[in-house]
């Protein structure tokens, strides 16, 4: 009786631990299940406040395993109430249970048994559900005015985690949206009929909205209603960006997947593209050009029509080539378009975000998507390590051998590293080692007509880089040398002319721990240049943060936002002219970032502002406002204008809304405030002003108009709760105009206090 019970312990507890870390098993397991195609018919609520989704998902899966299989787990949102699953057309019974991903995340397993299938042979799973989304976020939003459905909000059923190592599922899509209020629908591939097939690789995703679409350069630009014309010239930019990425492209990989090419606006989302599809942040369209995220977005997406789309890529350290080589051919065509310059802008952010994880990073080929520091690394230092290899390669020999390994249709990191045999221990360093290198310049010391310098590598493996000393007078002598894994090295430069300084790897070629101690005399101890001189500027130290920012810019004279924070360190030394000159080149840069953009302006609005150029200020305000690109701008930018005593157009419907809202709040009625909100929308602000609110009072000073249906109405709040004093400030929200009217969208700011 003893030794049966302990036995039966022993297998509870087994159990229990199989369940415990079937998440984190999957990851590193190899795949039973593959799927061949995906066939979804989705149905999203036909009234404004409802918040279920129908769906019916048809999924044709493969044994991959190599030996006979009779269960199936399927994963999905936790959301998702799982009705009905057949199985090859017979209905099977399942069992449902939770699957933690990391600390913060949980999926619903969904698993089943049936008569065992052979190796290779294809079922068909038919599974009947419903989607409870309570709150609109980032991965999945809907609404009266649009939403849309990402992989990562997993709205769908699939065997292999989104986060399983050796690639989550992608296969060719068809997809049925049924959508309200006859909004439009957008996902990849050829509509017919409202019905997209997407005979590429993907993930399901879709797009909803009402928006005025642009054909230019082959591609279809989805733009907000009535966009200005600045905003459709914003839409012959990136359409031709996507034409010219995938020509350029097209020359390193081969002919091109023949897909249709879409870009579209959507208020969340932006950055996520597949094949032929990406989506951009509506607020582009209100830029003054195109700025440096959005563009590689896009850049990105194309390369990621062929390295995922057209060509599978699973296995182990599938993510270095998705994320990785994309980032490096993106960065690439970049390059070819705006020159070397903005190209090394861009290098020097990937570099800033790797060198964030760096010290704690794991080995490429085995890193997962659970852990925090996946994409920056395999995206960032994965794009450094292509550009080495095919550095070291050539291009057209490493292009060839991307090209003859993907001839199959599937691509692993294993095939590419067999592929560069010659290179295998530099491979192995950079895809089997975390990142222990960091490349050291001492001191120029000068012996007669020479210089020399002693260097360092403290990396296991040997590296070939540039150095470069720059002489008193401005000159700079470049010198090629090697130094061996873990040890020192020396170059002598032969020159009459004193070296000043000196920089190792000066074409930032390598992963590094450390990037502060590349130069010597150093400028700065920070891996981050930007961070350097914003440590003065927080302190209100501006004289040292200009004397940095000049003295990095001597080095990045491209780097946008290290320019913005020089004038802004001018302006508040008072010198507006200097502070003038920075803004505008920031404005005229190639491609800054939109916070760049956003600053800029504030700046140019100040300038103007103090030389009593009303009109001009309030004009580069406005700019900065509608950039929508960083809260602290926005925020300088409409006490700016208020300053200066601007009052825009009021609007009588908007006036009404608020009129009904304050009675709504102040007599904490929940059912009438949550009917002045747009559905899913600001749930928590709700409930909190409708919870325990004595006075609520909306004064409007400013409303901006993002479309025509989308306002950002600026209003003096006053709030008083149940158990606080009576608080007054600024609150910025967004109303959407819908078939019932307008509705609250979003709380842009609330600064009450």
């Amino acid at each position: 009786m003893i030794n049966r019970f302990l036995l039966t312990i022993f297998f509870v507890l087994i159990l229990s631990g199989m369940v415990a870390v079937s998440a984190t098993a999957q990851t590193g397991a190899n795949a039973t299940w593959r799927v061949q195609k995906y066939d979804l018919n989705v149905t999203l609520p036909q009234d404004e406040r409802s918040r279920i989704v129908t769906a019916r998902a048809v999924l044709n899966i493969k044994n991959v395993s190599g030996s006979p299989a009779g269960t199936l787990t399927l994963r999905i949102s936790s959301a998702a109430e799982v009705t009905s699953i057949k199985i090859n057309d017979a209905v099977v019974d399942f069992t449902k249970a939770e699957e933690k991903v990391g600390d913060a995340l949980s999926l619903q397993r969904v698993s089943m048994r049936f008569g065992s299938l052979a190796p290779e042979a294809i079922l068909t799973a038919a599974v009947e559900y419903k989607l409870n989304i309570k709150e609109n976020s980032a991965a999945a939003a809907f609404a009266a005015s649009g939403g849309h459905f990402l992989p990562l909000s997993f709205w769908y059923p699939t065997p292999n985690s989104w986060y399983f190592t050796r690639g989550a599922d992608t296969a060719p899509v068809r997809l049925n949206v049924m959508a309200a209020n006859g909004a439009t629908v957008v996902s990849s591939g050829v509509e017919t009929a409202g019905i997209f097939e997407q005979k590429l690789n993907g993930q399901p995703f879709f797009v909803t909205g009402n928006w005025d679409v642009s054909n230019q350069n082959g591609v279809a630009v989805y733009v907000p209603k009535g966009v200005n014309a600045e905003g459709q010239k914003r839409a012959a930019e990136l359409a031709a960006m996507m034409s010219e990425a995938k020509t350029y492209i097209s020359g390193i990989l081969g002919n091109a997947p023949d897909v249709p090419l879409r870009i579209v606006a959507n208020r969340r989302g932006g950055g996520y593209g597949s094949g032929g599809t990406v989506i951009v942040d509506h607020a582009v369209f209100r830029r003054s050009k195109v700025d440096s995220l959005t563009a590689m977005s896009i850049a990105e997406s194309v390369a990621k029509m062929w390295l995922g789309n057209a060509v599978s890529l699973t296995g182990e350290g599938s993510g270095v080539i998705a994320e990785g080589l994309s980032r490096y051919l993106a960065t690439q065509f970049l390059e070819s378009k705006y020159g070397k310059d903005v190209a090394d802008i861009e290098r020097q952010r990937q570099r800033t975000a790797y060198a964030a994880v760096s010290k704690r990073d794991a080995p490429m080929a085995t890193v997962s998507p659970l852990d925090d520091f996946y994409y920056p690394e395999v995206a960032n230092k994965g794009a450094m390590v292509w550009r080495i290899l095919a550095k070291r390669i050539g291009a057209t020999q490493f292009a060839g051998a991307v090209k003859a390994n993907s001839a199959d249709g599937n691509l692993t990191l294993a095939e590419l590293r067999s592929a560069f045999v010659d290179h295998k221990e530099l491979a192995d360093y950079f895809f089997d080692q975390v990142t222990d290198m960091n490349l050291l310049a001492g001191t120029p010391q000068v012996l007669g007509a020479e210089t020399k310098v002693a260097l360092r590598n403290t990396g296991a493996t040997d590296v070939t880089i540039d150095v470069v000393g720059t002489t008193a007078t401005g000159e700079r002598l470049t010198t090629t040398t090697t130094i061996k894994a873990t040890s020192f090295g020396e170059v002598i430069f032969k020159s009459p002319n004193k070296i000043v300084r000196v920089e190792i790897d000066a074409d930032k070629l390598y992963p590094q721990t450390e990037y502060s101690d590349d130069i010597a005399p150093r400028d700065t101890t920070d891996s981050d240049p930007l961070l350097a001189a914003k440590r003065h500027f927080d302190k209100q130290d501006f004289v040292n943060a200009e004397k940095t920012a000049r003295t990095l810019l001597a080095g990045l004279p491209r780097f946008d936002d290290l320019r913005v924070l020089l004038g802004r360190a001018l302006l508040a030394q008072g010198r507006n002219a200097d502070a003038d000159k920075e803004f505008k080149a920031v404005i005229d840069e190639k491609l800054p970032t939109a916070r760049s953009l956003a600053w800029a302006n504030v700046g140019l609005a100040d300038v103007a502002a103090k030389a009593n150029q009303n009109d001009a200020a309030i004009k580069f305000a406005e700019a900065a406002i509608f950039a929508d690109a960083d809260y602290g701008a926005s925020l300088a930018a409409r006490n700016l204008r208020n300053k200066i005593g601007y009052a825009s157009p009021g609007d009588p419907g908007v006036k009404a809304f608020f009129a009904e809202f304050d009675k709504a709040a102040s007599s904490n009625r929940k059912a009438d405030v949550d009917s002045m909100v747009m559905s899913g929308e600001v749930a928590k602000f709700a409930s909190g002003v409708s919870g325990s609110t004595e006075q609520w009072q909306t004064q409007i000073v400013q409303i901006d108009w993002l479309d025509v249906n989308t306002v950002l109405v600026e209003t003096n709040t006053t709030v008083k709760l149940l158990t606080r004093n009576s608080e007054t400030g600024t609150a910025v929200y967004r109303l959407i105009k819908t078939g019932s009217g307008w509705k609250l969208a979003g709380v842009e700011m609330f600064e009450v206090r």
